[in-house]
């Protein structure tokens, strides 16, 4: 009731929202006033909108309601083929001219300039600057261009054959081959089942052209587009743009109908019970389909039902969680709700886990009473008051971001407007209403809500494992059993009492004895006394946004050898216990409706706190760093949960064919370092595992604060981070001492090294060119060895990927690093084809060559500091980005004014520079390891 007060209040604080008229509920939800939306003479929709964060960026968005849904039989794929060809060369950009010149502008492919195909639509991406109109134009052409005027010589497709099919080599594996067996019964009897997007192989590879320009003619018209443009730009000269450049374009005289495929009910309860022998986890997906086909809301009274679905689900959610985080737990994690399927028009009532595979159909009995339990006994009001504070803390929180959300956000929004109907109202009515449906809604009303959905027929059982010795398939006749609840043996639900505090011991405050200001970056520091330092910087970037960290030296390299092995995997645990003496569901509890979150870590060489709350909820992130630094309890059950809940994701990792690659190849690196462990625990490893030892380091990492900065980044207040930092850090136990990281002189493997891992049915490979050692950091060759990295990655783009039609992607990274020791790393990596795996690798390998032997070309040096430049004018109006500078300027010992000549510092970086560094470290030792099947 507190939070639903403060909420309350926060609105009286705008009278002009707050004065929302009377809903009734057959009114119409209305379209939110800050977008314009128009249709087109030719039926094209549009949607702009003024936002102006990013500044000078702006989102282009082209929408095709047109996916894999609408293939011939021959021309399966073709949706996706089609999405592909649009990035090889149009009427104005013929060829490559089109990602060359996005990138000239600073527009990354890849990462910035995209495009996904679905079973119903496809959608293509494009962000670019709006401050130069010549951008601007360039960015509306080349949307009308993928719209209608895309190049489909035959030499271009045949050309792309090669990439599409490595793009499907990518998808297979165990979870394809399993999802192939049960998609025919969840989607039972319909399109779907036969129309994913990726398309048959067969097809793909022998396909005449006509198939793929019948398809680019039928489905892209005027009247199955969107175009969506939201940014730092003017709404009446963009809705100009939209006429000039598609107002002039006709739909086809005899156009096919857009179809819609409806998934047929069936009275059968379908069950799929698909192994593998490379299956990682093993999973259980329950469907009760409905019976009609999805309606879009559109007036209060779908919005109301809609606000019942989400406290219907929240609430069930919150008694799986509880069951997750329990002692004996009977699953990883696990989920429930009515949403969407496959099917744009078919929704499901779905409950989702990731198992124990040898309690499956225990798991699946947990799932199914606990929707039994909802239908028979309902929710309690404490949870259904928890619920609504829940609803009203994260509306409370958007509303007060309304100015400061990135356009990519409504873009997304106005693209489920068109595609499936989905009210926008907007974030200022939403917020004004939100209380009064709240309100209006009764516990009966959601509790009534899962009557319709749970059913006999029309369900669906998926459950998918790992195939191995001692593993018993379990049989459908089981599975049916299991979904077969007495209700008459369920009891209610028991909603244990809130605690009333995250701390339970007295808090002694201290003092600020420093304070300084740098008013170069608008940063403070204080030192407190106890000696922990605490630094904030205030931003406008988010006005309903905290972000905090906390780091100190030392980290797991303190520990010996034998201590190591025996904690490595009970440290990602230990915080599973909880604080206080309270477990977490009790924290969970306490907290619905507040937003805070904070989690100790320990690394190799440092310990500390990463979390993020708001100014309203800032001091219980101060309590939760308080109580983990001082009362973490001690719970061997709760650790067992933990490291069952661990195995189940872990317990079959090796038999992932790329898994077992990383394994195997890092486990031979690293055969001189008596300290490694493998990447993941083994059942061998857990029986080696001290808890107790485990929890008595934590306590010595945590033990003085004095050894510690604490960083804030956000919409901080001076007055109460002051005090929350006497109270809450200042009052934390410190002995003065100052700890540095530790150099233990362990290195992988040097020398030309070649290893070659055999895993996997599959035809797929993966190869990793590595360059490490010891190096001198400084700081320009830092920049130097990043800009060698992205460099690279232009030309091996542009070599194994369009050239060679060898890879589906392919990266190049470098870096530098100070801590623990001065060094350097830079990597390569690709999949591919087993058969192209050498050669490939050759021409990775006679790219670099060239760089090192003629410096990389000054063009591509200018698409990287273009890219950086608009990187680093979105990100310097960031709270992460600041959070990371401060924690990285604490690790290298260097000031965190530096960040204010970051983007100087690119653009001075010459091609010489990028050559140097190239020659200095990429030509020595190498090491190349390469993922081939069995």
């Amino acid at each position: 009731m507190k939070q639903i007060l403060k909420s309350v209040l926060f609105l009286l604080a705008f009278p002009a929202v707050s004065l929302a008229q009377d809903l009734k509920g057959t009114d119409a939800i209305p379209f939110d006033a800050a977008v314009r939306k128009g249709t087109l003479k030719n039926g094209l929709t549009y949607y702009i909108r003024k936002n102006s964060k990013p500044e000078n960026k702006v989102d282009l968005r082209l929408v095709i309601n047109a996916g894999s849904i609408l293939e011939n039989d021959d021309q399966q794929g073709l949706a996706h083929f089609m999405e592909h060809m649009c990035f090889n060369g149009t009427k104005r950009f013929p060829k490559n001219q089109l990602v060359d010149y996005l990138q000239s502008i600073g527009v990354k492919f890849g990462q910035h300039l995209n495009a996904y195909t679905g079973f119903d639509e496809t959608v293509y991406f494009l962000p670019i600057p709006s401050d130069d109109a010549e951008k601007v134009e360039k960015g509306f052409q080349i949307i009308e261009d993928w719209a209608f005027n895309a190049n489909l010589t035959p030499e271009e497709i045949d050309k792309e054959r090669g990439v599409v099919l490595e793009e499907y080599r990518l998808g297979l594996g165990a979870d394809k081959r399993m999802e192939d067996k049960y998609i025919p019964k969840m989607m039972y009897n319909s399109q779907y089942a036969n129309r994913l997007p990726i398309g048959k192989k067969e097809i793909l590879e022998n396909f005449t052209h006509d198939k793929l320009t019948s398809f680019y003619k039928d489905w892209y018209r005027p009247n199955l587009m969107s175009v969506i443009v939201v940014g730092d730009i003017d709404v009446a000269a963009m809705e100009q743009k939209i006429k000039d450049h598609f107002e002039k374009y006709q739909n086809p005289k005899n156009e096919k109908p857009r179809k819609t495929f409806e998934v047929p009910n069936h009275k059968e309860t379908f069950v799929a019970i698909e192994s593998d022998k490379e299956a990682a986890q093993t999973q259980i997906q329950l469907l009760y389909k409905d019976y009609g086909v999805r309606k879009p809301k559109k007036t209060i009274n779908d919005l109301k039902d809609q606000v019942v679905e989400t406290l219907f689900s929240t609430m069930l959610n919150n008694r799986l969680n509880e069951l997750a985080n329990s002692p004996t737990p009977p699953f990883t994690y696990g989920f429930t709700y009515h949403g969407g399927t496959f099917a744009r028009d078919k929704e499901a009532f779905q409950s989702f886990a990731m198992i124990d595979e040898k309690k499956q159909l225990e798991a699946l009995r947990v799932l199914v009473s606990e929707n039994e339990r909802v239908k028979k006994f309902g929710f309690t009001t404490g949870e259904f008051e928890r619920a609504k504070s829940e609803i009203l803390s994260r509306s409370e929180s958007q509303f007060k971001d309304r100015d400061k959300n990135n356009s990519e956000n409504f873009v997304w929004e106005c693209q489920s407007n068109f595609l499936d109907q989905s009210p926008m109202p907007g974030i200022e009515w939403e917020y004004a209403n939100i209380q009064k449906i709240l309100s209006s809604i009764n516990l009966a009303q959601v509790n009534g809500f899962i009557k319709d959905f749970i059913k006999d027929d029309n369900r669906v059982v998926v459950i998918t494992s790992p195939e191995k010795e001692g593993l018993k398939k379990v049989t459908e006749k089981e599975v049916l059993a299991a979904i077969t609840v007495n209700a008459n043996d369920l009891k209610p639900y028991e909603d244990k009492a809130v605690a009333s505090s995250l701390l339970r011991n007295p808090v002694k405050a201290g003092s600020i004895v420093k304070k300084e200001t740098n008013d170069k970056i608008g940063a403070t520091t204080l030192t407190l006394s106890n000696g922990a330092k605490v630094t904030y910087k205030k931003t406008d970037f988010k006005n309903d946004e905290i972000l905090l960290e906390a780091v100190s030296f030392g980290g797991t390299n303190l520990y010996s050898n034998e201590e190591i092995k025996k904690t490595q995997f009970a440290n990602g645990g230990l915080a599973e216990a909880g604080f206080s003496g309270l477990d977490q569901n009790d924290i969970d509890k306490f907290m619905a409706g507040k937003i805070a979150n904070v989690m100790p870590y320990i690394s190799n060489t440092t310990e500390g706190f990463r979390g993020s709350t708001t100014p309203k909820d800032l001091e219980y992130a101060f309590q939760m760093l308080h109580a983990y630094f001082t009362d973490l309890n001690f719970d061997a059950a709760a650790f067992d949960g933990f490291k069952q809940k661990q195995s189940n994701f872990t317990e079959n990792m090796m038999s992932q064919p790329n898994f077992y690659f990383q394994q195997e190849f890092y486990t031979y690196l690293n055969k001189e370092n008596p300290r490694w462990n493998g990447l993941v625990p083994t059942a061998e490893k857990w029986a080696t595992t001290d808890y107790q030892l485990a929890y008595n380091k934590y306590k010595e990492r945590f033990a003085n604060a004095a050894d510690f900065e604490f960083f804030f980044v956000g919409n901080v207040d001076d007055a109460a981070m002051e005090d929350f930092a006497k109270k809450y850090i200042a009052s934390l136990p410190s002995n003065g001492t100052k700890e540095t990281a530790k150099d233990l002189g362990y290195r992988l493997l040097k020398g030309d090294v070649k290893k070659v891992v055999n895993k996997g049915k599959d035809p797929k490979s993966n190869v990793t060119i590595m360059f490490y050692g010891d190096a001198t950091y400084t700081p320009k060759e830092a920049v130097a060895m990043t800009a060698l990295g992205e460099v690279l990655s232009i030309k091996l783009i542009e070599e194994l990927r369009e050239n060679e039609s060898g890879v589906y992607g392919v990266s190049a990274r470098g870096s530098m690093n100070k801590v623990p020791y001065g060094s350097y790393n830079f990597n390569i990596g690709f999949p591919c084809g087993p058969e192209n795996a050498e050669k490939l690798t050759a021409s990775a390998l006679a790219e670099l060559d060239k760089i090192i032997k003629n410096g990389p070309e000054e063009k591509d040096v200018n698409k990287y500091k273009e890219a950086e430049a608009l990187d680093y004018k979105k990100k310097i109006k960031e709270n992460r980005y600041w959070m990371t500078n401060f924690t990285r300027s604490f690790m290298n010992g260097s000031s965190p004014d530096e960040i204010l000549m970051a983007s100087e510092k690119v653009k001075a970086v010459t091609a010489k520079e990028i050559q140097e560094v190239a020659k200095k470290y990429l030509t020595k030792d190498k090491t190349i390891g390469i993922l081939m099947p069995e």
